[in-house]
């Protein structure tokens, strides 16, 4: 068998350089993505303001305030409870960092099919051959 299989995409063949200059096009976005994320801060706010958590767009926790008078935290009852909170107002602010990270990396896998990966929604691309 000696036909190639990449007659089918046409005379030129397969232009591995195009194709080569693309993958580090989209490299190079996706890093600059992935940094603008690590930049940007998102905050979330429970119990009437008593907790603000801050997170970046990649979800690592930056900053807990807690207001002051809020607890004393002379009962333990008081520290589960400030416990409780902290852990609420950092689920808000990984909800929005989770959503800030979808909609800032969505576009650069848009082209792959929904995602191009196994479970991601999108259909596996099929070859020429």
């Amino acid at each position: 068998m000696t036909q190639n299989p990449f007659e089918s995409l046409g005379a030129g063949g397969l232009d591995l350089n195009a194709l080569m200059e693309q993958a580090q096009k989209m490299q190079e976005q996706l890093a600059s993505a992935q940094d603008q994320l690590a930049e940007t801060i998102v905050e979330g706010t429970v119990a009437g303001g008593a907790v603000t958590v801050r997170v970046n767009g990649i979800g690592e926790l930056v900053g807990v305030d807690i207001k002051q008078g809020e607890f004393d935290g002379s009962d333990p009852d008081d520290l589960e409870d400030l416990s409780a909170v902290i852990v609420a107002a950092y689920r808000e602010a990984k909800g929005q960092a989770d959503a800030l990270a979808a909609q800032t990396m969505g576009p650069l896998a848009g082209g792959l099919g929904g995602g191009g990966l196994p479970g991601q929604g999108g259909e596996t691309p099929k070859l020429g051959f």
